[in-house]
């Protein structure tokens, strides 16, 4: 994947977790509670587009911070 998609697509995702007044380690543990194995330091990676995220993680995100697609991709 393109680091610059990577990085845009995590400042979507910080920015949607700051509106909703969550912190990366509650984020991190609604995840975990819905079957995903990451930490908060993996949520802060993604934050900064130095991990790639999957499938999974991203249907639970939108789920979790109750948003769009749309939300996490705009470019």
């Amino acid at each position: 994947m393109n680091k610059n998609i990577e990085y845009k697509i995590g400042i979507n995702i910080k920015n949607l977790r700051e509106n909703k007044n969550i912190t990366q380690e509650l984020l991190a543990a609604k995840l975990q509670l819905n079957g995903c194995d990451i930490t908060r330091s993996a949520v802060a990676k993604i934050e900064v587009g130095q991990r790639h995220l999957y499938p999974d993680e991203i249907i639970l995100i939108k789920k979790i911070l109750n948003v769009s697609y749309d939300d996490i991709f705009n470019l």
